[in-house]
Parts: structure tokens; C-alpha cells; sequence
């Protein structure tokens, strides 16, 4: 009987061709499929407090399928997508080359948000031309679902009871922030160590023996605040302590690590892996912070995973928009360590113009079987501010002679 292996190629609509090589090998095949069009869409609730891109970028194929991603700025969308017009969307670890190394100063965190965008609608292409969801393209499944913990839950009454009913809503942890002073007055750190003192106590409390909690810092202390407010906090245990000093250098955790007992977490600042990987092989934090699409993207954000993984480092990634949310559901399923993921409650995260994103119920994600990320997109309530159509290189790209880039 004639042997014969097959290889799947992408057809119109995603229709699978099956091809062979003369020799009953399967030959590498391209799929058959090219970018023609980046169109980039002004989101009005996109959040200028965090200098957060929410705004959302459609890559179209000459087959028809459509990727959704979320990110960027019009400028920097416009660079990064002229890069890759005319391509095989396919092939994204290729593609992601060629959007960092496209000019000749690497990107900036700034411009990883646009390279993100991009590439989470590369991978949404990937998934709807192959019928799947994009998790079962990078790895499958290793858990059922997500457990989540709530930022800006709301406090109606006391803390205490904001916290218990935060857990009788189903989330894993009740997230808190070192004290806000009055209004109008200073902020006195040595006050407001005390006062965000009281207030996890009381929030101990209400999430009970079985419930869970952890405080944001916002980079708001010197290093001998941070290390007080840490021993103040042992007795409490909280699930982590995110962001205790300033991102800007990464280096004084090597220092803060011998002070400090409480789980660490940092890295929502940051961007692509060079700038976390220190604190990881280190092991001078517990959890990665760092997040969609803001390493660039979902090819990034796997590297970033492996080398926690290596260094049994955990993932909680910093909320951004909801389409970057929905492809962290994917990304994190994947993921064999310990993982959390920020959300808001329900009753603030309203998305017009997604009438499907990801599933959230019961303060948990949950994975879907729908291709791709999972997501729809309605233009309706957006602005079209942005059209890429024709390509550009603004500098030679170098190839080694197996084809893969390296810089000029």
C-alpha cells in the first residue's frame, strides 16, 4: 500500500487542500493566503489615564477572512503595518521579526503596543482559517478555566463587605491599592503605610480563611516604605504585592527581594522580554505582570511564558482592552504554571462594538470553541482613522542564508 502524509493548506474561506509531494512526502506549502489591507479604528473608550490603547486594528486577506486586534496608535499602526503588507499572514513569528527589526532603532514600548495589535489579528487570521481556537495553536488546554481577581470592584459599605462579596461573586482575590490621601492634601507615605495597613486588614477579613487578596503599590513608595509596608503585611497574606517600587530600574529588586517575604509581582510597565527577563531567571519575583498586546503580542507574550515556566515564575497579566483580555484567555489555558488574571467586574466593562469578546461568569474566564480569538467586532460605534494598503521598508533587511532575518 502506498504510503502518502498529507499537509493541510489554507483554501478559500479556510477550505483545507491537501497536497503531497511526488515522493508520498508532504512538502512545505505556503497558505496560499495574503495581507491586502490594516485598517485601524478610533475606539471613544480607550483610556488616556493609562496611556492605554484600546483602539482596534483589522487586518484583511485576499480569502476573506479578517483579523481583529487591539492596540496602537494611527502613527505607529501605520509604520508597523506597512511593514508587513503583501504577506503571508501565517507565518507571525516571521512577521513580528519584521516589525521590530524594520527600522534601525528597536521598538519602543510604545511601538510594541502597535506590533502587539498586529500580531493578535495574525494569530485571529490563523485560528479562523484553520477552524479553531487560537489556544489549540499554542499548545491546547491545561486547565478548564481562569480564575480572576477584581480590580475596581465595587465598595458599597465597608471594605470588609466589599470583599466578601467579592468572593461570594466568584473571584479568586480582592485587589486593593496603598491609601489615596484626602483630596487636595499631600501624600504622606509614612500616613499612608498606616492607613493601607488598616484598610488589608479590614479586607482580610472579609475575604475570610478561604478567600484571597492582594495590594497595588503604584510604584507610589521609596524602597524603605515598600519594605515596611511588606512586614506590616506578612501576617495577612496576601496572594501578591504588585509594583512596590518605581519600573524604571528593574535592578533594585535584587536589593528589595532580601527585605521582602510577601509574593512579588511586577511587570505591567513593561514591554517585550528583555526587559522582565532579569527579574525571572533571577526568580527575584513570583508572577510576571507583563501583558496584551503590550510585549507585542501573543508570539512575544508565549516566549515570556516559556521562560517563566523555566524559572517557575507565575503569570498576572495587567488588564488592557477586551480584545487583548480575550486573547490572554487563550494564552494563559496554554500555560502549565500558576496563573490569575485581572478583571472588572462586570458592570464596568461594557464593549459596544464587541458583541462577542471573552466569556467571563462566576469571577472566572473560560475558553470557547469559537475560532480565532472569539471575537466580533460591530465598526458601527468605532471612527476609521486608518488605512495601510501599499508596503514599505524603510531599511534593506538582511537574511541569513537559511532565509531567517538578522539586522542590517
Amino acid at each position: 500500500m502506498e504510503r502518502r502524509s498529507f499537509l493541510k493548506t489554507v483554501g478559500v474561506g479556510g477550505t483545507a487542500a491537501l497536497t503531497t509531494s511526488g515522493h508520498g512526502e508532504s512538502s512545505p506549502t505556503p497558505s496560499r493566503m495574503k495581507i491586502t489591507r490594516i485598517r485601524f479604528y478610533h475606539n471613544p473608550l480607550s483610556s488616556p489615564t493609562f496611556n492605554q490603547s484600546a483602539h482596534i486594528v483589522t487586518i484583511e486577506t485576499d480569502q476573506g477572512i479578517t483579523g481583529i486586534g487591539e492596540g496602537g496608535s494611527v502613527d505607529t499602526i501605520r509604520q508597523c503595518g506597512a511593514m508587513i503588507m503583501g504577506e503571508d499572514p501565517f507565518r507571525t513569528d516571521h512577521l513580528w521579526q519584521v516589525m521590530y527589526r524594520g527600522y534601525f532603532y528597536p521598538a519602543g514600548r510604545e511601538k510594541l503596543d502597535a506590533l502587539g495589535a498586529l500580531d493578535l489579528a495574525l494569530w485571529d487570521i490563523k485560528g479562523k482559517a484553520l477552524g479553531v481556537p487560537v489556544y489549540e495553536l499554542i499548545g491546547g488546554r491545561s486547565r478548564d478555566y481562569i480564575e480572576c481577581y477584581a480590580t475596581a470592584y465595587p465598595v458599597k459599605g465597608s471594605l470588609k463587605e466589599a470583599a466578601r462579596a467579592c468572593m461570594e461573586d466568584g473571584f479568586r482575590a480582592f485587589r486593593t491599592a496603598v491609601a489615596d490621601p484626602a483630596p487636595g492634601q499631600p501624600f504622606n507615605s509614612h500616613q499612608m503605610v498606616r492607613k493601607t495597613y488598616e484598610q488589608c486588614a479590614e479586607i482580610r477579613e472579609g475575604v475570610g480563611k478561604e478567600g484571597d487578596w492582594s495590594l497595588d503599590y503604584h510604584t507610589r513608595l521609596a524602597f524603605p516604605d515598600a519594605v515596611r509596608l511588606s512586614t506590616l503585611i506578612e501576617n495577612l497574606e496576601p496572594y501578591f504585592a504588585e509594583d512596590l517600587v518605581r519600573s524604571e530600574y528593574p535592578d533594585i529588586y535584587r536589593q528589595l527581594r532580601a527585605h521582602v517575604k510577601v509574593p512579588i509581582a511586577v511587570g505591567e510597565q513593561f514591554g517585550a522580554r528583555w526587559d522582565v527577563s532579569d527579574l525571572v531567571e533571577q526568580q527575584l519575583i513570583d508572577y510576571a505582570r507583563v501583558t496584551l498586546p503590550n510585549v507585542g503580542g501573543l508570539t512575544e507574550y508565549m516566549k515570556i511564558a516559556a521562560l517563566c515556566e523555566t524559572h517557575d515564575v507565575g503569570l498576572i497579566p495587567h488588564f488592557t482592552g477586551p480584545v487583548a483580555e480575550a486573547a490572554l484567555v487563550h494564552a494563559l489555558s496554554t500555560f502549565s504554571g500558576p496563573v490569575l488574571m485581572e478583571a472588572l467586574h462586570p458592570a464596568l466593562g461594557k464593549h459596544p462594538h464587541l458583541p462577542e469578546c471573552y466569556d467571563f461568569r462566576n469571577g472566572k474566564m473560560w475558553p470557547n470553541q469559537r475560532p480565532g480569538l472569539g471575537v466580533t467586532l460591530d465598526t458601527k460605534p468605532l471612527q476609521l482613522a486608518a488605512e495601510i494598503t501599499e508596503p514599505a521598508r524603510p531599511i534593506p533587511m538582511l537574511r541569513r542564508p537559511d532565509g531567517s532575518y538578522t539586522n542590517w
